[in-house]
C-alpha cells in the first residue's frame, strides 16, 4: 500500500526509483499508468491526468516481467510496436539501437520463445527507445542483461541527456542510479523516505557512499 506519495519530475530529468522488494516501486508505476486503482489524490502525464488514454501517448513504458507475444518473429513484434507507438525510425536507427544493446540483429528472425531471458528483456528495450516517446518509464530494465549490455544501455542512456527526454526508472542497482540519475527516490514501507539528488542523500545521512546512505534512510 502507498501512502502520501509526493513526486513530481520535471522534463528532462532522470529519476531513479529504489526500495526493497516490496516497497512498492512496481505499483507505483501501475499507479502512474493507471493500471490499478489509486484511492485518492491526482497523478499527472505532462499535466494531463493519467486516467486519460491521451497521456500515456507520450510515454513508453517497460514492465518488469517483460513477456513479449511467444508466436511471434523479433522482426514482427517490432514492426507492431513501431505501429502501436506511431514511430518513425528508420532502418540505421534501429541497427544502431540493436548494437548498442549488443543485440545481434540476425536474431530477428528468430521465434520470440527462441530468445533468453536477457535477450527478450534487449528486445523489449530496443522498441521502447525507439518509439520516440519524450517519458520512458522503465520497471526494472537491467533485469536479465549481461555486464556488456548494462554498461551499453547505461552509455546509450546517458547519450540522452541534454535532449529533453526523461527517464523515470525502478532499480536495486544504486551503482545505476549514481552513473545515470539527477535525482533518486526512495521508496520504503510504501512512503518516500527520500527525495533528492544523489549527493545530497549522502550528505543528509551524512554516508560516504549512496548505498550506506540508503541503508541508512531505510533503518
Amino acid at each position: 500500500m502507498l501512502r502520501g506519495i509526493d513526486l513530481e519530475i520535471p522534463a528532462g530529468e532522470f529519476c531513479g526509483l529504489v526500495g526493497v522488494n516490496g516497497a512498492g516501486k512496481t505499483t507505483l508505476i501501475k499507479s502512474l499508468l493507471d493500471l490499478c486503482a489509486i484511492d485518492g489524490g491526482r497523478i499527472e502525464i505532462f499535466g494531463t491526468t493519467h486516467k486519460e488514454t491521451a497521456a500515456r501517448a507520450h510515454l513508453a513504458y517497460l514492465p518488469e516481467r517483460f513477456l513479449p507475444p511467444h508466436y511471434t518473429t523479433g522482426r514482427d513484434f517490432m514492426e507492431l510496436m513501431r505501429t502501436l507507438h506511431a514511430a518513425t525510425y528508420t532502418a540505421p536507427q534501429c541497427e544502431a539501437v540493436l548494437a548498442a544493446l549488443d543485440f545481434d540483429p540476425g536474431a530477428l528472425a528468430k521465434p520470440v520463445r527462441a530468445l533468453s531471458k536477457g535477450m527478450a528483456q534487449k528486445l523489449g528495450l530496443a522498441a521502447t527507445l525507439l518509439s520516440g516517446k519524450p517519458l520512458f518509464v522503465l520497471d526494472e530494465p537491467m533485469s536479465g542483461l549481461d555486464p556488456k549490455a548494462r554498461a551499453l544501455l547505461k552509455q546509450y542512456l546517458l547519450g540522452l541527456r541534454g535532449r529533453q527526454q526523461t527517464l523515470f526508472f525502478s532499480t536495486h542497482l544504486l551503482s545505476d542510479v549514481e552513473a545515470l540519475c539527477d535525482r533518486v527516490a526512495i521508496l520504503h514501507g510504501g512512503e518516500l523516505r527520500f527525495t533528492g539528488r544523489p549527493a545530497e542523500c549522502c550528505a543528509q545521512f551524512a554516508a560516504p557512499t549512496l548505498e550506506q546512505a540508503y541503508l541508512r534512510c531505510v533503518e
